[in-house]
């Protein structure tokens, strides 16, 4: 969610719709939008990138009848500990399944907050605490809650501040090179919304972004929460995203479902629900761009408000909004070294 809006639009993209099938009941992620500022606050570049949204996307459709692992909004987290997480092939590397006390912060083994409300590079409108009122473990899940409540008291890139949340990050405590990361999690909804899980390269320090590369695999935004956008960001604007939407109206927000990326050398997938909606290899990279998928990436959590791809919220939009986590995890292939 750190990248800037691409002015021309995404190359290299696709678009796939989840069967009824796949969706289970009911039916029911920063970053396709714009930014500046590395996760560290620093600037980073010109408008060009992060989640640039469907502009430029191919259209082509495919349906897909595999089964999938939504769950109603009202059912108890999936996890009951590490056996959860076993998966064919794949070995568990790092994950917090957030079962901690109710009303606890995020453990900090796991994970760092960026704070603050200077926009990020995307024109956002929250201010960004380290406080539980924003970020909680509650029920089972982590709960990331955006609201206006409490957001005066901040001073923002724009003045006082409308709204608060949270933007997590496991930067100096894990990173990665090649694996599978997932998420399962639950979206909020409403014009302005922008809910994201993504990775960073943790070389984002010394070279700064685009150049350390981004990966979104869960970015939607609140005024068209049926579409998942999955995203790869390079320096030279490079921004192939394709999407993924679910059938009959239904949205991310009505219940869980499972956000995951596998990474390997020169290939990226992405996934919704274990059906692969796009991927994205090194050979289709541009001349003159560079794929920056070759070392370690960090884990990041947020849900921004405003900003240059889902605008400002409006009369319809209701606070507080929460995004609702089950779990996160990254595996190795079995047989590779974590």
């Amino acid at each position: 969610m750190i990248a800037a809006l691409v002015a021309a639009g995404c190359s290299g993209g696709s678009s796939s719709k989840i069967s009824p099938a796949s969706t289970g009941a009911g039916g029911s992620i920063d970053s396709g939008g714009s930014s500046s500022e590395d996760a560290a606050g620093g600037t980073v570049g010109p408008p060009g990138t992060r989640g640039s949204g469907p502009d430029g996307e191919a259209t082509t459709s495919t349906d897909s009848s595999a089964p999938g692992s939504s769950t109603d909004a009202t059912s108890p987290p999936s996890d009951s500990g590490p056996a959860d997480s076993a998966i064919p092939g794949w070995t568990l590397t790092w994950s917090d399944e957030f079962n901690g006390p109710d009303g606890s912060a995020v453990d900090p083994t796991k994970w760092t907050h960026d704070v603050g409300g200077t926009g990020w590079g995307n024109d956002e409108l929250e201010y960004y605490t380290d406080g539980s009122q924003n970020a909680v473990v509650q029920g089972g899940y982590l709960v990331i809650t955006a609201t206006t409540q409490g957001a005066s008291q901040y001073s923002c890139s724009y003045g006082t501040c409308k709204y608060t949340s949270a933007r997590l990050k496991t930067q100096g405590l894990f990173a990665q090179e090649y694996g599978r990361f997932e998420a399962r999690a639950q979206m909020p909804t409403g014009q302005g919304l922008w809910p994201a899980i993504w990775a960073l390269g943790d070389n984002i320090n010394t070279v700064s972004w685009p150049a350390c590369g981004e990966i979104d695999f869960m970015e939607t935004i609140g005024s068209d929460i049926t579409t998942n956008h999955g995203s790869l960001h390079m320096p030279n604007g490079y921004g192939p995203t394709g999407t993924v939407t679910l059938p009959n109206g239904a949205s991310f927000a009505d219940a869980f479902h499972t956000f995951a990326v596998e990474w390997e050398p020169g290939t990226v997938s992405f996934l919704v629900d274990e059906q692969v909606y796009e991927t994205q290899t090194q050979a289709s990279v541009p001349a003159g761009d560079t794929w920056e998928f070759n070392h370690p990436f960090f884990l990041l959590i947020n849900v921004a408000v405003g900003g240059q791809w889902p605008g400002s919220p409006n009369s319809t939009t209701t606070f507080p909004q929460t995004l609702k986590v089950d779990w996160i995890r990254a595996y190795q292939k079995t047989g590779t070294e974590p």
